[in-house]
């Protein structure tokens, strides 16, 4: 079965034979038009270049990663856990270790505020909170209750909601949670 990486580094190639520029050149042309917004770049990709909507996201996101300054990119987790949210870290670092070990297919997406965790799709995303850390996953079917809350009022593009509030709550309980999620997103 092909990674994730593989599947976007066959998207590219698919893109730049279809529309005829490299990567590169898709980079320096957005770098040239002044543009840094997402939803600007996407928008000036299909309208002046022809780019598919699918197309023209994916160029897009890969420029928006290649011109960010290089520290930016440097450690999502010192962004996330700065100032007062320092002490959640070892929340963070123990979720992170047991989401290390669900398997090679990982790959970890820093957000604006939150790490988003895909297989072949998202299946979880950590966001620090004031007092604890927020697990989102998506557990289609599966029963509220316990720990296990309701994402409906926290993001909808979760099922189950947790609060860890200590490095200890990432429990066998929690672990077997995420190993769920995982399976179903691959």
């Amino acid at each position: 079965m092909a990674t994730v990486e593989e599947g976007l580094r066959s998207q590219i190639r698919n893109i730049e034979t279809t529309y005829g520029r490299s990567i590169e050149e898709w980079i320096e042309l957005i770098k040239a038009s002044g543009l840094s917004r997402h939803g600007e770049i996407v928008a000036m990709l299909k309208t002046e270049h022809g780019l598919s909507h699918g197309a023209a996201n994916r160029v897009a996101l890969v420029a928006i990663d290649a011109l960010k300054p290089a520290s930016a990119g440097a450690d999502p987790e010192a962004s996330l856990y700065a100032g007062n949210k320092v002490a959640l870290l070892p929340i963070h670092d123990r979720l992170m270790a047991v989401i290390s070990g669900l398997g090679s297919d990982l790959e970890v997406a820093p957000k604006k505020g939150y790490l988003s965790l895909r297989r072949r799709k998202q299946f979880a995303m950590i966001k620090p909170a004031a007092t604890h850390v927020d697990l989102g996953i998506i557990l289609p079917g599966r029963a509220v209750g316990g720990r296990l809350e309701s994402a409906a009022t926290f993001n909808a593009l979760f099922t189950h909601r947790i609060r860890v509030r200590s490095a200890a709550e990432v429990d066998d309980e929690l672990s077997a949670w995420l190993r769920d999620a995982y399976d179903a997103a691959g």
